[in-house]
């Protein structure tokens, strides 16, 4: 093979070369953290659920991409009770470690 200095674009043989190579398949979910979900502090039940966010890589932190999220739950979600039929928007404020604290929409 010849060695040629090329200042941008590989000439045509290398990318030929390239073309046999395949892609590694890489599951989404491995690049994802949980979080848990919690309500205000006034409701019996702070444990709202669950969320993924996409892991801390670069200047992307995942704790922002959690701020502003907005969560709808149910009333008897957060009581205990099965005859409370209102829903809440929560929306994300803070991230303390793996819980984001939420506050009313």
């Amino acid at each position: 093979l010849l060695s040629v200095a090329y200042s941008f674009r590989p000439p045509y043989w290398v990318r030929i070369l390239k073309k046999g190579q395949k892609k590694k398949i890489v599951d989404p979910f491995t690049k994802k953290d949980w979080y848990d979900v919690k309500a205000p502090s006034m409701f019996n039940i702070r444990q709202v659920g669950k969320t993924l966010v996409s892991r801390t890589q670069g200047t992307r932190i995942a704790s922002e991409g959690l701020k502003g999220r907005v969560f709808e739950v149910a009333l008897a979600d957060l009581q205990n009770d099965e005859i409370a039929f209102r829903k809440f928007k929560l929306v994300a404020e803070e991230v303390q470690g793996k819980n984001v604290l939420t506050n009313f929409h």
